[in-house]
């Protein structure tokens, strides 16, 4: 039986009450970054969450379509419980929802100990593994974002809003007609997760907000939420916002971006050396030698879906190859021009698909892994990033992605071996699945002719 730290429970539903709010979302993410939950009534708050909220082990392993895939521990062990605790320093109102708090559990077995297969624990064992060498990890997420609105004469039901060519990084009513990103981001705004900033991206009905960076579980923790907000405020509005890496043939995809630096104890900058090459420490080499040398297994928890290898190729804008270079946006890793405390590496790789809490871990195991052998970067890249002469390539398919993965061997060692293992399981599903469907481009190229 499980024996939680219930003291901050009350304490906790009493500010609630003294705030008008009734009701405590208490919500996790899953596998894919979904993020799962129950109402629970701040009156009985306390009692309620005591001893942990229930919920069925098997929801990691719930597909986007409800199928429940047997992972280890799931469906064939008879789907045993797994206990959600609240982190009752995770309490926000919702703006838009009047009288409803969202916590953030974390996730345990019914004996007490942490679910391995928690997003949030995985990534958590990781940033232990930082304080182990004395370093803070701190990062900033980028997200982008389609808006849809319906449209009943389009096979799929949507179609992109505000369809206009052109707006990149435009404000205003050109490219939001109906000015949906100013209202989202005013309503985000308040709800307390750090959204700094919006615009138009490239392609119609895209859009970009960005959050202010910070420890690296709290980082992912509002990057989390931003991805539901986005979606609920979205419904609110009879649209949706997809983070689907690439939706639509005629236009690109959506990016998950990463800035990533990392501190002392002390509070110093450990990227920052003016007598470094490129004003980078040793430190922050070795932390992109890590990450281009784990790379192709990155790719599995940066671009985890089927979709995401749609959106890779030459002059994307998204990464093909394993490379890094100075203020390139053609690289894998760019590094920003500012140094000093602003000195930091940018991930270009993971695409908007990915779960939050899993790409921040992967990036962060694999700079760590870079500092634990000491290892060296190639030379950066000069100019166009798309010379597959110059650097080796990312992998192409979900499946390689994987494969990479599994044979990681150290970057697995910090990840942990149950998380890895539930991940590919439900992974190498939906792949099966992918590859016994009928696609509407089969159809249409087949059928005619043959």
């Amino acid at each position: 039986m499980a024996h939680f730290d219930t003291s901050g429970l009350q304490p906790a539903a009493d500010r609630l009450t003294e705030q008008g709010i009734d009701v405590v979302r208490l919500g996790y993410a899953d596998l894919i970054g979904t993020d799962r939950g129950r109402d629970l009534l701040v009156n009985r708050f306390a009692r309620t969450a005591g001893s942990g909220v229930a919920f069925c082990r098997s929801v990691y392993g719930t597909t986007p379509l409800g199928g429940v895939v047997d992972m280890d521990g799931g469906l064939s062990d008879g789907l045993p419980d797994l206990v959600a605790f609240p982190d009752v320093d995770t309490l926000l109102p919702v703006p838009w929802e009047p009288g409803v708090a969202h916590c953030i559990a974390d996730l345990f077995n019914p004996d007490g100990s942490p679910s391995q297969e928690s997003p949030r624990t995985v990534l958590r064992n990781v940033v232990h593994r930082f304080a182990e060498l004395g370093m803070e990890p701190m990062v900033g997420p980028e997200l982008e974002f389609y808006v849809l609105e319906e449209a009943p004469e389009s096979p799929s039901g949507w179609r992109r809003y505000g369809e206009g060519t052109g707006n990149v990084y435009v404000s205003g009513l050109k490219g939001d007609p109906e000015n949906v990103l100013l209202k989202s981001l005013r309503q985000l705004g308040d709800y307390g997760i750090e959204v700094v900033a919006a615009n138009h991206e490239f392609s119609s009905g895209q859009f970009e907000i960005n959050m202010w960076h910070g420890e690296a579980l709290d980082a992912a923790d509002r990057a989390h939420r931003f991805k539901a907000a986005i979606k609920e405020l979205a419904r609110q509005q009879g649209r949706l916002a997809t983070f689907m890496p690439k939706p639509f043939n005629d236009e690109g995809g959506s990016g998950y971006h990463l800035h990533f630096s990392t501190w002392s104890e002390d509070g110093r900058p450990l990227f920052d050396d003016p007598e470094g090459p490129d004003g980078l420490s040793v430190v922050a080499r070795q932390m992109i030698a890590g990450i281009l040398a784990h790379a192709p297994a990155l790719a599995a928890l940066a671009n985890p879906t089927v979709n995401s290898y749609k959106r890779f190729g030459p002059d994307t804008l998204a990464p093909w190859l394993i490379d890094w270079g100075m203020d390139n946006r053609s690289a894998m890793v760019r590094i920003p021009p500012e140094r000093g405390n602003a000195s930091r590496l940018e991930l270009r790789l993971g695409d908007a698909s990915a779960n939050s809490y899993l790409i921040i871990a992967g990036m962060l195991a694999a700079a760590y892994l870079g500092v634990q052998h000491e290892l060296e970067p190639s030379e950066p890249l000069v100019g166009y990033g798309y010379d597959v002469t110059k650097a080796d390539k990312l992998p192409t398919s979900l499946g390689a992605a994987l494969d990479a993965l599994e044979a990681d061997t150290d970057l697995i060692d910090v990840l942990g071996l149950s998380f890895v293992k539930a991940f590919t399981t439900y992974k190498r599903d939906e792949i099966d699945r992918f590859n016994t469907w009928i696609t509407d481009w089969e159809f249409r190229e087949y059928t005619y002719h043959l």
